[in-house]
């Protein structure tokens, strides 16, 4: 069985920082290309940042220069670093494991946490 079980968010001021984390099955997180995406209230999903097995990372316009993603293959771990955070970052935040096989997409999707900005 997959998962994917995010951590990390909560309230923070504007300018302020936060980590989210999201652990992963072991199974996949060597072999999936690994992001994060938000989604705020009445918009759809966006990705925010990605990772790939590789280390290649791709980042929303949005959050560049702010956001930095890694992972940790020790821990089955996938890391959003955010900085310098505004009251438009507001959002639930997913975590998701992607994987191309045979020209079929595999993705799986966390539960999502929270990230509310105060201004």
């Amino acid at each position: 069985q997959v998962q994917l079980e995010e951590s990390g968010g909560g309230l923070v001021q504007t300018g302020g920082s936060l980590r989210l984390s999201c652990a992963a099955s072991r199974s996949i997180f060597s072999i999936y290309d690994m992001g994060w995406y938000r989604q705020a209230p009445g918009k759809q999903r966006e990705l925010v940042a990605a990772i790939t097995t590789e280390g290649r990372t791709t980042y929303a316009d949005s959050v560049k220069g702010r956001v930095t993603i890694s992972r940790d293959y020790s821990k089955n771990t996938v890391y959003l670093q955010m900085n310098s955070l505004k009251p438009e970052d507001n959002a639930v935040y997913y975590c998701n494991a992607a994987r191309v096989i045979s020209g079929t997409r595999y993705a799986y999707w966390g539960q999502g946490t929270q990230v509310t900005v105060s201004s």
